[in-house]
């Protein structure tokens, strides 16, 4: 079995739950603007509306929460936040340090194996762009990053990084709807994987940097589109 089919099984490994789905579909209208600042957010009326029980739904707006796009109190009903900017801000802030560090360990550390692994993800996410299948791309690139995180070998920082990158998950995934987004963040991937093959620590760790920072610029650029 080649490295390339594996990275397919770790990635279809991962597949979400009703609740994961329910709040990547709420969220994303909530970014578009289907679902504005204020709107009530009813498990009831969700419950119906994606015909679930309201279970999932409870789940998914606990996420929500979590996120900072749901304003969810205790014996209240749930309604859609207003993302604070500078909380935002922050947190690409922080997530770009992470995941740097996190690129800047794996250039030192990494495995023969899991060089090859990171390769093979990284081929996966260019055949996509090809075949033009942003749902997968996503999840593939969800990969791509997890190895980075497994490379720096400390569970500590992964757990972190991991934590970070699920908080900003719709923001990130917006981005991609920018005209060519797919195709720059390959080149930026490319960049990150080039310096992490050289062993080269502070070339990974800048290289992953300036690609949160990019995530962000298009995340703001996409939201100012609407």
């Amino acid at each position: 079995m080649n490295l390339y089919s594996r990275d397919i099984r770790v990635a279809d490994r991962g597949r979400r739950t009703l609740a994961e789905e329910l709040r990547l579909q709420i969220a994303d209208e909530i970014v578009r603007g289907v679902l504005k600042p204020g709107t009530t957010l009813d498990e009831t009326d969700l419950a119906s509306r994606f015909g679930v029980s309201r279970t999932p739904v409870r789940e998914a707006l606990r996420q929500l929460a979590a996120s900072g796009l749901v304003d969810a109190r205790a014996h209240r009903t749930a309604v859609v936040a207003q993302p604070d900017e500078g909380d935002l801000v922050g947190m690409f802030e922080a997530m770009g340090e992470i995941e740097g560090l996190c690129a800047g360990l794996a250039a030192e550390r990494m495995s023969a194996v899991e060089r090859r692994q990171l390769e093979a993800i990284h081929e996966q996410l260019r055949q996509l762009i090809q075949v033009g299948d942003p749902q997968r791309h996503h999840e593939i690139n969800e990969a791509f990053h997890g190895a980075v995180y497994e490379g720096a070998h400390n569970a500590y920082l992964a757990d972190i990084a991991i934590a970070t990158r699920a908080r900003v998950q719709p923001f990130r995934r917006a981005q991609f709807r920018n005209l060519g987004r797919l195709a720059k963040s390959y080149v930026e991937h490319d960049k990150v994987v080039e310096a992490i093959l050289r062993g080269y620590r502070s070339g990974a760790t800048d290289a992953m940097r300036a690609h949160i920072l990019t995530v962000r610029e298009e995340y703001e650029a996409y939201v100012q589109s609407l």
